[in-house]
Order: structure tokens, then sequence, then C-alpha cells
């Protein structure tokens, strides 16, 4: 079989010069790396030097897809967005569905790397080989659907996709958003304000061409079979009925729902934001990224009340989770609204809603007063609050300035103990999830490269009922430890492995749901589809995938340690690791995170002492280049 599933290209921009180049795709790193974000962590490493200022114009942004990405392969719409973060200055990656990954590969390209700052306003338009910077000035502080319409329509192509930065990309909110397709968010590190850095207001992409596979008549029957799988998986369907809300009633069952800026794991309200009251009250339709038959992207409305009208995709369960029980509110639509407000604005949702809970509860504890929040009062259950501090933070006016820096550097501003409430990994805001009733997720906070991190490393075994099938993989003597989510033991070796496999999928790059249930299988699907896809025979062995995988993470985490990152960053906030879990199933719960990284290290091949690669594992990953 001969290569496939590869465009063979990259596409260069420099906005300083305004010069347009294409590289050709090196085949060895097809071979190290596959593609997506091994492809983009082998350009970032390269030619982002430590300590690069992230929104000067030597950062850049990098596109990427994998040789999966816009084929028959069921949910492969996806792609990725990396960066040196803007909001936490390490690796920064960001992903997202939609359309705009399989666009780029459809105008020919496996990667688009944007450098330098264009000296005005520009949206970079890319239309199979025609590559163009088109003046955007009249596109500044318009929002993010605002400048997608009126980019397709100044184009006559209702066709083109675009990923575009609102009001806070522009002015430098530090966890500013690439918005694709109106609602889809490439939200978490600050890609919107790297891009805004660079004065690029989108980035607009319409391919016509297509992707050649090396044996095309096998991957029409794997991926037939891989949508046959789909649709009968009950984990899918139930995604595609609920979206991510289902998980609502399952983190507040277990004591896992972050609820009044992470203090507790229950919540009064939860039920308020569980589907079975979003969906028949509020639901319009469903959506669907490209590829995809599940449809879990839900669209909302609101008939009455306050925000009466409003009519917006989402929000997934994180949001629900920001906006709703980490700032005390029983109120879906208010969750709605603010996560409008984030859409159009540009904003992580995440990272939005949890710098407002710090805010809040600093101020409940008397470290900020009214003086320093131009007189608002901060409570939780302020649905006004809430929603007024969203347009503050986007548009950085008054006290929403110093909060669009996020939570750690807000207080590191603020001073005066404040940073005990902000709770962020490398400074980046933890998600909807708490290591006190489920260690692996501690585990998986701490040691992400990007910081806190729930989609590299998400252990669902001890959740969602999989032993006997765990049990076939990490064995039955290890197998009580690793599902008891309030133990230690054996947990590093659980996250190692769901590291590995979701380093792969996000090379590939698929969906969740595109491949067998639950993850621990994802591998042989992986080695089962690859060497059809791309005619490379070695990556049909998880033994290689795996060491494929290992050079990425350890890539990753050589240039973070370029910015001083090592084991002393790998923490959580004080309260997961000495205020015991006051209520619900966890109750009395602390992490110990000493032992899991010790484990997490010697499993990676990592120095315990620094958390740094050994100059062995830098040897057998082929990585004397990044030293």
């Amino acid at each position: 079989m001969g290569l496939g599933g590869y465009t063979g290209k990259i596409l260069r921009i420099d906005l300083s010069r305004d010069t347009v180049r294409v590289d050709a795709l090196p085949r060895e790193w097809i071979h190290q790396f596959i593609g997506g974000d091994g492809f983009a962590a082998k350009i970032l490493y390269e030619e982002v030097p430590g300590g690069t200022d992230p929104l000067s114009p030597a950062n850049k942004l990098i596109l990427a897809t994998g040789p999966i990405t816009g084929t028959l392969w069921p949910m492969s719409g996806r792609t990725v967005f990396v960066s040196k973060g803007a909001q936490t200055g390490i690796w920064a990656e960001s992903h997202v569905g939609g359309f705009i990954g399989p666009e780029l590969r459809y105008a020919g390209y496996d990667v688009l790397v944007v450098e330098g700052k264009s000296e005005k306003p520009v949206y970079v338009f890319i239309e199979d080989d025609h590559v163009e910077l088109v003046d955007a000035s009249h596109l500044w502080g318009l929002t993010t659907s605002e400048a997608t319409m009126k980019i397709q329509e100044e184009q006559r192509d209702p066709d083109i996709q675009v990923a575009a930065i609102g009001l806070a990309g522009e002015r430098l909110v530090k966890f500013a958003a690439l918005i694709v397709n109106h609602a889809r968010a490439a939200g978490r590190t600050g890609m919107g304000a790297v891009l805004g850095s660079k004065n690029v207001k989108a980035i607009a992409i319409r391919g016509h061409g297509g992707i050649s596979v090396a044996n095309h008549e096998e991957f029409v029957a794997l991926a037939k079979r891989a949508q046959e799988r789909v649709r009968v998986n009950p984990q899918a369907k139930e995604m595609g009925k609920w979206g991510t809300w289902i998980l609502t009633a399952v983190k507040q069952e277990i004591g896992e729902l972050p609820t009044y800026n992470h203090r507790t794991g229950v919540f009064s309200g939860w039920e308020q934001l569980s589907g079975d009251h979003i969906r028949p009250r509020y639901t319009v339709s469903d959506r669907a990224c490209f590829g995809c038959s599940l449809g879990c992207k839900k669209v909302n409305y609101i008939p009455d009340g306050p925000y009466a009208g409003t009519l917006e995709e989402g929000p997934e369960y994180e949001g629900l989770m920001a906006f709703g029980s980490v700032l005390g509110i029983d109120d879906y639509p208010t969750t709605l609204k603010a996560n409008q407000i984030c859409n159009k604005y540009g904003m992580d949702i995440i990272s939005a809603g949890t710098t407002i809970g710090f805010a809040i509860e600093a101020f409940e504890q008397g470290v900020l007063t009214e003086e320093d929040t131009g007189g608002l009062k901060l409570q939780w259950n302020d649905r006004d609050l809430a929603i007024r501090l969203l347009e503050m933070i986007g548009r950085r006016e008054g006290f929403g300035d110093i909060l669009a820096e996020g939570s750690r550097e807000a207080a590191r501003r603020i001073g005066r103990g404040a940073e005990k409430y902000a709770m962020h990994v490398k400074g980046l805001e933890i998600s909807g999830q708490d290591g006190r009733t489920h260690r692996s997720i501690a585990l998986s906070h701490a040691t992400g490269a990007r910081g806190a991190d729930h989609l590299r490393s998400l252990v669902t075994v001890d959740q969602l009922g999989y032993e006997k099938v765990a049990a076939q993989r990490w064995g039955s003597d290890k197998l009580p430890e690793i599902i008891n989510p309030y133990t230690e033991k054996y947990k590093a070796t659980a996250v190692v492995e769901t590291e590995n496999t979701y380093c792969i999928r996000d090379t590939l790059i698929v969906c969740w749901y595109s491949v067998s249930w639950p993850p621990i299988f994802w591998m042989n699907d992986f080695a089962e589809v690859l060497p059809i896809a791309t005619g490379v025979e070695e990556f049909g062995s998880v033994e290689r995938l795996t060491e494929i995988a290992e050079r990425q993470v350890t890539l990753k985490r050589l240039f973070n340690a370029r910015e001083g990152i090592s084991r002393k960053d790998d923490q959580l906030p004080e309260r997961f690791l000495k205020e015991p879990m006051p209520e619900g199933p966890g109750k009395g719960q602390v992490v110990h995170l000493d032992p899991m990284l010790d484990d997490y290290y010697r499993l990676r091949g990592w120095d315990l002492k620094t958390g740094l690669p050994t100059k062995d594992t830098i040897r057998r990953l082929s990585l004397q280049w990044a030293t």
C-alpha cells in the first residue's frame, strides 16, 4: 500500500512579512508522531524558543489535523489549535469539533501555521491554493457570530468554515477562545488572545479537494463497521439524546459536582441543571459535527423570564458546572445566557465561570471588598451578577479587567491571601471534577501538560462500571484499587495508559464515540484503522502506537521544562490536599498526591525528584534533538 491519509503539505502564513509558503510534510514526522498533536508539538518545540512572550509576534498558532480527519470514519471532524498559552505561558492545546479541520484538508493542507503580527486587523482566507490576508478593520469589534456571517457574505459562500475571535480576543482576555461554527469553542488556554495579539480576527477556510487513503475498499468497510458500532453503543445513544448533560446526575451521585468554587461536590439545585429538566423544557433541535450520527450538541431556547428569547447551542456539562453549581446558581436559563455571552465574546466557559467563583469566595472571606470590585457586592446564587461580570470581563471593564487575567494572575495582583481561593493548576482553572472523590482525575489535573486537564487523561472505569473489562487489561489483582475512587494505589497505571490512548486519539483526530467503548479498547481500534488509512504497517502495532504516544507526552513535558515547569508545579490547590470533602459520598476525603506522582514519573521514565524526563527516556524515544 502507498502512503495515504495525508495531503503532505504544511501551509505557513507570516503575518509580519505578508508572505505565504507551502512546505512538504516530512515523512519522518509521520512515523514519529502520526499527526495532530504530534505534528504541532514538533513545530512548536523547534520554532518557539523558551521564554517567548505568548502574546508576541514570535509565538505561533498552529491548526493541525490527522490522517483520518475529514474521511468517512465516523466523527472525524475534530481538529486542534496549539500555541504557547496566553493564559498559562506553557504548552497549550485546544480541541474543537465542527467542520473546520476537514475543510483545511479539502483545501490541501495537513497543518496551518500562523506566525508574526499584522500591522492592521486582517482575516486569513484560504481557498485551495488561494491564500490571502483580507482587511478586517470593519470586522473588529464584531461578535464571533457576526464576523463569521460577514466573512461568508463577503466571500459569497455559506460553506466557508470560520474560526473567529470576539471582543475578548481583541482585548487579550487571557482565556479568550476561538469560536468555530458560531458555537463550537477551542476554549482552553487562550487561543483567542494569541490570535488577537496578531491582529487576526478570523481564519476562514474553503476546500474543494478530497482525501485519499491507502486502501480505500478496506477503509470504507471498516468505517461502516465503526458507524454501526456507534449506532448500537448504549453510551453513544445516551449522549445523542442528552448530550453531556447526563454527567450532572452522575457527578452529583458520586459527590463530584463542583459547587461553590469547588468547596464541595454536591449541589442542592442539581436537578435544575440535569438533562431530565432541560431537554423537555428548552431544547429545540440537535446538532452534530462533521461525520457524526449522534447529534450530541443541543440548541436551546428560553421562552420566558429575564432571558426570554435567548437561542443558543449549549451549554455542555462544563458550562452547567461553571455557571451553575460553581456559582451556586440553580437556574438553567442563566447558564444558557452565560454560555451565549461567552460564545459572543469568545471566552472559555470553564475559566470564566471558575474565575468568577474565585472572586465570589474571596469577597465572602473578606479578601476582596466593594472598593476592589467597583461597588459590586459579590455573592453566591446571584444570576444578574454572573451575567454582568461576564460582560465586564469580555470588555475588560472595571473589575472585569482583573478577572480577564484568569484566577491565578488575578489572585497574584490582588494579594492578601487571595491565592488560596484560585482553583487552578499551572494557571488553568480546574474543570468539572474533584480529585477528592476521584483520585485518577486528581493525578490527571496535576500532571496535565496544559494545566488542569480532564480531556487528555480521564479515567472512567471507576465511574461507569467497566470492572470486568478493565480486569482483562490491568489484572484482577490491581483492579480493586484502580476502581476504588478513594485510593491512590495504581492510579498512575490507569492514568498513564489512558493518557497514551487519548494521545493517539488526538493525533488521528477523532471523537470519543467513533471507536469502541470503553476507552481501554481504543488502541486496538487505532492499530486496526491506521495501517489501512495510511499504509504505514508499523502503525498496526499497539506497542508502536504506545511508543509514539510516550514520545508526544514527553516532548510536551520538555517544552514545559524550558519554561521552568517541574515536579513543584504538578500540584493541586490546597483545597484538594488539605480540606476534606465536607459532604456526600466522598465526605472526609483528601488527595495524597505525592505517592501518585512518584508512580506516574516512574512509569513515564521521568526523574522522581524533578519530574523531568531522564536521559535514558529521551534517548529511548529519540528526542535527543529536543534537549
